[in-house]
């Protein structure tokens, strides 16, 4: 009878330890996660503000009033960082198709120096892009294999989405119109 309820306490005390483990692995996962949320966020939030900056000078550049009138019509308290990254990446190649067709923009120092800008914050949100998607694909792995994914039902874990970021190589354009104009 002692040695029934020894292996019962021990047997009981084993799933309580498993479950923990795994429980802790999820918490990490997660705070991982909205880590990388957070940071996300706020390199977003810079690239849109550095959109709305060259539009300006795009605009006066061109004198044009109609230029991603879009860019101040965001509302980021709607857009979840899935939805304001898919517009910010879309406003950007109009803007870059822009600037490309528009030799006189190239001189522009001001421009040049928010478009440097640009690219130092594109490559740390590329960064923070694939630490969060390294991070849901430890979270998402321990939401499928055994015996997390028992933990996942107790707990009501679900999968998470990944960012699929779109690099735009801003620097080799301007290399290439830069030695065009020296030649």
């Amino acid at each position: 009878m002692f040695y029934i309820i020894v292996g019962s306490i021990t047997f009981i005390a084993l799933i309580l330890l498993i479950i923990v483990i795994f429980y802790n692995k999820f918490q990490f996962s997660i705070v991982k996660i909205e880590e990388a949320e957070a940071n996300i966020d706020i390199y977003l939030k810079k690239k849109l503000d550095i959109i709305k900056r060259c539009i300006s000078i795009i605009k006066e550049a061109l004198k044009k009033k109609e230029f991603l009138n879009e860019a101040e019509e965001l509302n980021l308290d709607v857009l979840d960082n899935f939805e304001l990254n898919k517009n910010l990446n879309e406003m950007s190649k109009i803007m870059f198709k822009t600037i490309d067709d528009n030799d006189k923009l190239y001189k522009s120092d001001s421009l040049m120096k928010i478009l440097n800008e640009y690219n130092e914050n594109e490559i740390e949100l590329v960064g923070t892009v694939k630490f969060y998607n390294d991070a849901v694909v430890n979270y998402n792995h321990l939401i499928v294999i055994f015996p997390s994914n028992i933990i996942r039902l107790i707990f009501g874990y679900k999968k998470k989405e990944f960012y699929s970021h779109e690099k735009r190589e801003i620097f080799e354009i301007l290399k290439e119109e830069k030695e065009e104009k020296k030649k």
